[in-house]
């Protein structure tokens, strides 16, 4: 059977020419204008590279969401990928040198969207899509935490029989992620009582000493056996060195490998309780993205997909990650989903983010044997 590689070899320029274009459309999740900006780019070259017409979800103060539907077949495969980064307008330059392409939002994700581009663009141009409604789901504010496409992601994957996550791999060594841990967030606003620290410090209720009781009694909580990490990672309050402090706020994260952990992280941070008489406790947050596990649907589909990569000379393993993404949502849903099959490379959120360029084509490859699976 032919593979995706020869077809993609011949466009290998005209592929890293549509990653630097995407790149070059700078994206911060904040800024609106831009972001929609880096859509419209997206925008052509789907229409460009598939013939695919935008579904646009319009947000008021975020980036819109785009969806991109290709073929017509009974199958449908969902891929997901965000377009917003982590950078804000020329914080980072677009350079390439030593085999790499370094760029802001190059690895986490834009080179992984062009490569699923791409992938579909081998399969359609060859006769492959046949059986296959391919759709792509592009939000833009994952790296905010999805906060307004969460619900429209799970919507556009319902039917899918599998979401192919085109999020970069694990480091350069280009494994799978077949299971991240889920999130949640919580904000604990203290009140206590003002008083001079020195004339009348009786009659205050520190908000400051409840605080350190809070902190002491979260960081408590983790469980590094069972995967689960919680961290006070911000911790503010009082307001003069002479005043018992009536106010003080702390903002807590935690990650668990399991929803059953999820659960009981929200449980008790929840109903928290304070230790100091006359101490009013406002707790406000809960899960931010459920764990993606190792269902028995996303073991199979890894599976599939290992012997597709060695239709393309890959040996693709997979590795357990911290970190969330949009995939946690789709899995949660019970529709098998794998991840990381963008781009390899290293530096995600950090200053010296690249590709790896002579990885472009044979990822892009094993996304379309993916997706082709079994039917040759």
């Amino acid at each position: 059977m032919q593979t995706a590689v020869d077809y993609l070899q011949q466009y290998a320029s005209v592929i890293l020419g549509d990653i630097k274009r995407l790149v070059q459309a700078q994206s911060p999740s904040l800024n609106k204008a831009a972001v929609d900006h880096c859509g419209e780019v997206l925008k052509a070259i789907m229409s460009e590279r598939l013939g695919a017409e935008a579904s646009i979800l319009v947000q008021h103060t975020l980036g819109n969401h785009l969806a991109f539907t290709v073929g017509t077949g009974p199958r449908l495969t969902s891929i997901l990928g965000h377009f917003d980064t982590v950078w804000e307008i020329d914080e980072l330059a677009l350079v390439e040198k030593d085999g790499k392409l370094f760029g802001p939002g190059v690895l986490d994700m834009k080179a992984g969207l062009i490569q699923a581009i791409w992938a579909v663009r081998a399969l359609k141009e060859s006769g492959a899509l046949q059986g296959h409604t391919i759709k792509f789901i592009c939000p833009s504010d994952e790296e905010l935490g999805s906060p307004s496409s969460r619900q429209w992601i799970e919507q556009q994957a319902l039917g899918s029989a599998r979401v192919l996550v085109a999020e970069p791999a694990v480091a350069v060594s280009g494994e799978a992620k077949i299971s991240r841990k889920g999130s949640g967030r919580f904000e604990i606003h203290i009140t206590g009582k003002a008083a001079h620290a020195g004339n009348n410090p009786e009659e205050g209720i520190s908000a400051v000493q409840e605080m350190a009781h809070q902190i002491l009694f979260l960081h408590a909580l983790n469980a590094p056996d069972e995967g689960t990490t919680v961290n006070v990672g911000i911790a503010q309050g009082g307001s003069k060195f002479n005043i018992v402090a009536d106010q003080a706020m702390l903002g807590v994260d935690f990650r668990v490998t399991h929803l059953s952990e999820a659960e009981r992280l929200v449980a008790i941070i929840s109903s928290l309780k304070p230790h100091i008489p006359g101490i009013e406790l406002k707790i406000s947050g809960g899960i931010s993205r459920p764990p993606m596990e190792i269902t028995p649907g996303n073991q199979a589909l890894f599976v599939e997909a290992q012997a597709s990569a060695l239709r393309v000379g890959i040996n693709l393993e997979g590795k357990a990650v911290g970190g969330g993404s949009d995939g946690n949502f789709t899995s949660a849903m019970g529709i098998a989903t794998l991840d990381g099959l963008g781009a390899t490379g290293s530096g995600i959120h950090a200053r010296h983010e690249h590709i790896i360029i002579e990885d472009i084509v044979p990822r892009a490859a094993l996304l379309a044997e993916i997706i082709r699976g079994h039917d040759e």
